[in-house]
Formats: structure tokens, sequence, C-alpha cells
């Protein structure tokens, strides 16, 4: 019997966190009383990841070498068996358990997608540019207004994935994926749910990372003007 649920997650060097992500998903409660398969997708990391990987996943996929997100989440898809897919990423370390709160409305069928709204960052970082830039092309592009348009948290139903395809390249996935299914007519929730990841500080590494978002994103929304 196929698993109901894919639980797909991309990993490219996250030998520091993958264990204590996949260890944290492993003890959902809620997870373990449902038919599941956690998939890890090694995106050609350079680290132990796949190793520290192997004992708790039912599935390692290894990409030869480091092709972005976006590819390594559709290799995911490919492999999964799941009508459900949820897509998960590597350094949600313990918070990984509250998985069950973003796929709970699709389950319940309230949602086709459900995407989780973080709780505010724990550090200072910019100042929000990027997420509204993805708020404002959100909505002019597809008339739907997120307040979650940078997170890569997200439930679906495969209908959903089998429609939209393929993924937007680099930091534009999730704004190219949120206008894809607006304007397919998807119902779309967004769920608070208390996941905490690695942040990007105020630094020069995370200017420079704030910069390519903003940048991906811009591309992305001209794209699919």
């Amino acid at each position: 019997m196929h698993p109901t649920i894919s639980l797909i997650i991309p990993a490219y060097n996250e030998q520091a966190t993958i264990q204590r992500t996949l260890l944290s998903l492993c003890s959902c409660e809620q997870l373990q009383q449902l038919q599941t398969e956690l998939l890890v997708v090694n995106d050609g990391s350079e680290d132990d990841t796949e190793q520290l990987a192997l004992p708790f996943a039912d599935r390692v996929l290894s990409l030869p070498q480091n092709r972005g997100k976006g590819e390594a989440l559709q290799a995911g898809v490919e492999a999964a068996n799941g009508a459900f897919l949820v897509f998960l990423d590597a350094d949600l370390q313990e918070s990984a358990r509250h998985a069950y709160q973003l796929l709970k409305p699709v389950l319940e069928q309230e949602a086709d997608l459900s995407i989780a709204k973080l709780p505010p960052a724990r550090r200072k970082g910019g100042l929000g540019l990027v997420r509204k830039l993805a708020s404002h092309g959100i909505w002019r592009l597809s008339g739907y207004r997120s307040t979650a348009p940078l997170s890569g948290q997200r439930a679906m139903t495969r209908q959903v994935m089998e429609r939209i395809r393929t993924f937007s390249p680099g930091f534009g996935i999730e704004v190219g994926f949120t206008i894809d299914a607006a304007r397919d007519g998807f119902r779309i929730t967004e769920v608070e749910v208390p996941f905490h990841h690695r942040e990007s500080g105020r630094d020069w590494s995370g200017v420079l990372h704030r910069g390519k978002q903003f940048v991906a994103v811009g591309r992305t929304l001209w794209s699919k003007r």
C-alpha cells in the first residue's frame, strides 16, 4: 500500500541539523498515526549529510552535484508516492515536530495548499524589503494576499503539484509556486506554525543573502507577468 503522506526534505551541507530535524519528525505523535514516507534529497552535499540522514529517512536520494532547491524538490516529488506532499527545510531541527499543524488543513480538505507562517525572527535581520516585494507581487499577479510569501514549509495535495509541475529557479521558488497555485484556483491557507530555522543577521553575509533573494524574487515576478 502506498503511503498517504510524503515528507520531502531537500538538504545541502546540513550535517549540523539534519539528524535533529529527522528525529523530531519521527517523534511527532500525529504523524506516527498516519501512513507516511520520509524522503531526504541530498543536493550534492560535500559533508556528511547523506550518511547522517540514512538511519532516519525511509529513502535518501542523492544528486551527483548541487543543483539548487528547485531541482532537489523536483527529484523528491518525482520519487514520492503519497497523495499529500509536505516540503520542509532541513534546518528546522526540534521545531520540525510541529509539521502536523501545517498538514492538518490539507488532510481535513479545508485547503489544497497550506503555507506555514513562522514566528517573528529571534535576531534582527533586514528591513523586510524582500517580503514586501514578494507579497505585493503575488497580489498584483494572482489576486492572492500572502503574509508568508517566502515560507518554504508547505503541504499540499498531489493535484497541486501535478498542475504546477515545475519550480521557479533560485530564491523565487516559493513566490512562483504561490502565484501558479492561486492562478489555477487552488484553495490556499496560511497557518501559524512555531517552526524555527537558520536566520540571516545584519552582517555582510546576511546582507548578501537578502540581496540575492531580492533579485531572484524580482526575476520570478517578471517572468510571471
